[in-house]
């Protein structure tokens, strides 16, 4: 099959390519090189078509999602640092964005995998999230929660096309997928902490440090999302995709000097000082992946110290 993939020299996204072109296929990706980085796909670049453009390019989509197979949308403005400081672009790509790419692959009646966000539960801080559990979110005049609200419109619009249009709409809402090509500029913490650990910096961890997390090897996730993908009983659903394995902030950052043998100590920092005024964190995300499992029978294989030893191993290289 020829795959269409928007953000795909992105870390996901390259992921992503590689494995289906190892799997035969054809790919196409689209990436405007925001966050993503033509290095990430240097070691294949013979394999796909790249076209360094924007999902706001209303003819390019349309030409490259009428000539393939498949579309993935993967695009998105993300990041929490890049949330909180341009919020505006933010809303603007992750909306309009999508209803470019839904609104062509509707067109030309292209089946279509909607990448989505655990951001979308915002403060519920229920033990194991479910995919029809109810949103939690601060005022909408927070960049904190424009994220959440943008990727929120994402999947409504995929749904409805579904729903209004017949259009085979795949919709997966990914919590903390890390891996290799991972950066930490944005504000992901597991790269973060561990390129600190390894330079033998101070490891900042935000607030309490009680935050409850999960993070996901990104070839589990991609092993999911080329399930997802295949599974016709996937058609019209709303799937999470990570690791219910949980562990706090602050004991991440113990662990990673732990793994690193790094000779960095933890240091807590406000929010005061690390955001703008009024900032919320989210105090609790862990997904309950039953339904996915059900489904295509994915569950993650991958542990967090392989993952910090991956990331490692990659940072140092």
């Amino acid at each position: 099959m020829k795959y269409l993939l928007t953000g795909g020299a992105g870390f996901i996204g390259s992921h992503l390519s590689e494995k289906l072109v190892s799997m035969g296929n054809q790919v196409v990706i689209l990436d405007n090189l925001s966050t993503g980085d033509k290095n990430n796909i240097s070691s294949f670049s013979n394999s796909f078509d790249f076209y360094e453009g924007s999902i706001l390019d209303e003819g390019l989509v349309d030409k490259l999602v009428a000539s393939s197979d498949y579309v993935v949308h993967l695009a998105a403005a993300l990041g929490v640092l890049n949330i909180v400081n341009k919020p505006l672009e933010s809303i603007i790509t992750n909306v309009r964005g999508t209803e470019i790419v839904l609104a062509s692959a509707n067109k030309h009646k292209k089946p279509i995998l909607i990448t989505s966000t655990s951001e979308i539960y915002g403060k519920n801080t229920k033990e194991f999230l479910s995919e029809d559990d109810d949103r939690l979110l601060g005022h909408p005049l927070k960049s904190r929660w424009s994220y959440s609200e943008a990727k929120a419109i994402d999947e409504s619009l995929g749904y409805f096309y579904y729903q209004e249009k017949g259009l085979p709409v795949r919709l997966v809402r990914l919590f903390n997928t890390v891996g290799p090509r991972q950066v930490g500029k944005y504000g992901m913490v597991l790269p973060r902490f561990i390129g600190f650990a390894l330079k033998g910096n101070n490891l900042p961890v935000y607030g309490s440090g009680d935050q409850i997390r999960c993070f996901c090897h990104v070839s589990d996730v991609i092993n999911a999302l080329i399930l997802v993908m295949k599974s016709e009983g996937t058609i019209g659903k709303v799937l999470n995709v990570g690791n219910n394995q949980q562990i706090s902030i602050m004991s991440l950052a113990k662990k990673v000097i732990e793994i690193t043998k790094s000779s960095s100590k933890i240091i807590q920092v406000p929010y005061s000082e690390a955001y703008s005024a009024g900032f919320e964190d989210i105090q609790r995300r862990v997904p309950d992946i039953s339904r996915i499992k059900k489904i295509v029978g994915w569950t993650p294989e991958v542990e967090l110290e392989q993952i910090i030893r991956d990331i490692a191993d990659y940072l140092r290289s």
